[in-house]
């Protein structure tokens, strides 16, 4: 976590006993337009592969876990907390937790698109491929504060 990020969940809890479990992180490849949605309230959740997970190294988000949400110059501007976590295989994504994602023109088509599109290159980064069932940790939030800073 930055030294911006730190100081506003500092802020935010005022002097308060912080739960422990938060990270620091941008959403996809646009992040101010990702980050804007959660700001405005239409973004609601957000899905990973879980192969990314496993191949760096890092935990699987869970239930009550706090993010500071990063904008593409990594200051903060929301706080969210988690809600909800499912994995799944990505061909069994519903279409009412693609239009959560509020991203686009809120369809399934738009939803699968995209994610296939980034999975695409994320995975042939790593030498893997794309598949229809791979599986997807699919997380649901709800926006705690905007950073009015």
């Amino acid at each position: 976590m930055n030294q911006a990020a730190k100081e506003y969940w500092d802020t935010y809890w005022g002097g308060q006993v912080t739960p422990e479990s938060v990270s620091a992180w941008q959403f996809g490849e646009d992040a101010d337009y990702l980050a804007q949605l959660v700001m405005d309230g239409m973004k609601t959740a957000t899905c990973s592969g879980h192969i990314f997970y496993e191949l760096e190294n890092e935990p699987l988000p869970i239930i009550e876990d706090y993010s500071i949400i990063l904008n593409s110059n990594d200051q903060p501007v929301a706080i969210i907390k988690t809600t909800d976590v499912t994995i799944l295989p990505m061909n069994q994504v519903s279409e009412e937790f693609a239009a959560a994602e509020g991203e686009g023109d809120l369809s399934y088509a738009y939803w699968w698109n995209t994610h296939e599109t980034f999975f695409r290159s994320g995975l042939k980064e790593f030498g893997l491929e794309f598949s229809e069932d791979m599986l997807v940790v699919c997380e649901r939030f709800k926006l705690i504060d905007v950073n009015e800073k």
